[in-house]
C-alpha cells in the first residue's frame, strides 16, 4: 500500500490548526506541529512540503470554515441577518476549547512574519469576509432596506471591524455584555431609510 496516507487528514488540519492558532506561525515550531498532528518530519514534508506549506493550507481551511459559517446566517431582512451574523460569532463557553481570537487576525497581526503566500492566504480569507458584508449591504440596497449605495465599501469596512472586535476582544477581557453592546453601537452604523 505504497503511496496511501496513514493518517487522518482532518485531524492533522485541526491539529496544526489549533497550534497555529494559540501560537501564530513564527513562534510555532516544527517539533510543536508533528508532535501534535501525531506525525513524524518526514510526514509532514511529504505531505505539506514544508512549514509553510502547512501554514498555508491551515489557515486556508480555517478561513472556508469561517466564510462559511457567515453565508449560513439569515435574516427576515438584511439588517437582521447581518446583526445576527455578527450575534453568531459572540463567544459561546461550548467552544471554549478553541483558542481566543480570530486565525486570520492574528495572522494579519504578524504579516511581516509570514511567507508571501501565507499573506496572500490571510489577506484572502478578510476579502471574502468583507465581501460577504458588501453581498448583504448590497442586497439591502437592492430591495429598499438601505437609501443608497454610496457608502457601501465603507459600512463593509466597519462590519469587518465589528466581527474582528467581537472575535478578538474577549481575549482582553470583554465580556459577553460588552460584546452585545459593541454589536448594538455597530448596528448604529446602518443608515436609515
Amino acid at each position: 500500500m505504497s503511496g496511501k496516507r496513514q493518517f487522518d487528514e482532518t485531524s492533522v488540519i485541526n491539529a496544526a490548526m489549533d497550534v497555529f492558532w494559540r501560537h501564530g506561525y513564527a513562534a510555532s515550531s516544527v517539533d510543536q506541529l508533528t508532535t501534535a498532528m501525531g506525525l513524524s518530519r518526514s510526514s509532514l514534508y511529504k505531505r505539506f512540503r514544508d512549514k509553510d506549506g502547512l501554514f498555508r493550507e491551515v489557515l486556508s481551511t480555517y478561513a472556508e470554515r469561517v466564510v462559511r459559517r457567515m453565508r449560513a446566517i439569515q435574516g427576515d431582512t438584511r439588517r437582521s441577518q447581518l446583526e445576527a451574523l455578527l450575534h453568531e460569532f459572540l463567544p459561546n463557553d461550548a467552544k471554549a476549547a478553541r483558542p481566543k481570537g480570530c486565525m486570520l487576525a492574528r495572522s494579519c497581526a504578524e504579516m511581516a512574519d509570514l511567507p508571501l503566500e501565507g499573506q496572500a492566504v490571510a489577506l484572502e480569507g478578510l476579502t471574502r469576509q468583507r465581501a460577504i458584508f458588501r453581498e448583504i449591504l448590497r442586497e439591502a440596497v437592492a430591495n429598499g432596506e438601505l437609501p443608497s449605495a454610496a457608502g457601501i465599501d465603507g459600512l463593509a469596512w466597519h462590519f469587518l471591524g465589528v466581527l474582528q472586535a467581537i472575535m478578538n476582544l474577549p481575549q482582553a477581557g470583554a465580556s459577553g455584555r460588552e460584546l452585545r453592546r459593541v454589536i448594538d453601537l455597530g448596528m448604529s452604523a446602518w443608515p436609515l431609510k
